[in-house]
C-alpha cells in the first residue's frame, strides 16, 4: 500500500503544479492584454481628439435649446443671428480653424447650416452675429440653403427636436480645398488628414 500512496501523492502534486501554471498563464494574459483593444460596447476614440480642446457658447450649453434669435428668420421670432462661440486648448502647430454647423437629425440628411474656413490661429472666438463680418483671411462658404454664411435652425414642423452640432477643427494647414457649397461629406473629405483636434457643441431646436 505504501508504493500506491506515494504514487497517488506524486500525481496530486503534479496536478497542483499544472493548475498553478495554468492560472499563472491566465493572469499574465489578462495583465498584458492590449489596453487599446476596442470593447464591443464602447466606440473607439477619435484619433484627432485632444484633451483640453473645448468649444462653448454663452448662448446655450451642451444639449440645451438654442435661443430662437439664432434661428432662421423664417422661424417665428428667428433673427438668424449666429451665436457666440469660443474655443480653447488648441494644440501646438495649429495653422487655421474651420467652424461648421450641421443638423444631425435623420430628416435633415446632414444639412449644412454654416461653414467658416481659414480662421487664423490667433482667433479663438466669434462674437454674436459674427457671420457676414469674419476676421481677415477667413471666409464663409454657402450653406445648404444656398446662401453664404450662417443659416440658423429651421427644422420642419412635426419632426421633433433636431440636434445642431457646432464643431471647430484645428488644422495643420492654412487652407483646405472645398467647393463653394460643400456637403457634410465633402467637408469631412477635405479636412481628412489635416485635423489636429476637434471640439463640438450641440444645441437643440424644434417647432
Amino acid at each position: 500500500m505504501v508504493p500506491l500512496s506515494r504514487n497517488l501523492a506524486a500525481a496530486l502534486a503534479a496536478a497542483l503544479v499544472l493548475v498553478s501554471l495554468i492560472a499563472g498563464c491566465a493572469g499574465v494574459d489578462a495583465d498584458t492584454a492590449d489596453p487599446t483593444a476596442a470593447d464591443g460596447d464602447e466606440p473607439a476614440s477619435s484619433e484627432s481628439s485632444v484633451p483640453g480642446f473645448s468649444l462653448v457658447s454663452d448662448a446655450f450649453a451642451e444639449g440645451e435649446a438654442i435661443p430662437v434669435e439664432h434661428c432662421l428668420d423664417t422661424v417665428n421670432g428667428g433673427r438668424n443671428v449666429s451665436p457666440p462661440l469660443a474655443w480653447s486648448g488648441a494644440p501646438a502647430g495649429t495653422r487655421s480653424f474651420v467652424v461648421t454647423l450641421i443638423d444631425q437629425h435623420p430628416v435633415a440628411s446632414e444639412w449644412v447650416h454654416w461653414v467658416v474656413v481659414g480662421l487664423p490661429p490667433d482667433i479663438v472666438a466669434l462674437a454674436p452675429g459674427a457671420s457676414g463680418a469674419m476676421p481677415a483671411g477667413s471666409r464663409e462658404l454657402d450653406n445648404s440653403f444656398g446662401s453664404a454664411g450662417y443659416g440658423g435652425p429651421a427644422p420642419p414642423a412635426g419632426t421633433g427636436a433636431h440636434d445642431y452640432r457646432f464643431t471647430v477643427y484645428a488644422l495643420d494647414a492654412d487652407a483646405v480645398d472645398l467647393p463653394s457649397q460643400p456637403s457634410a461629406g465633402e467637408i469631412a473629405e477635405a479636412l481628412s488628414g489635416h485635423i489636429l483636434a476637434e471640439a463640438s457643441l450641440t444645441g437643440t431646436f424644434s417647432q
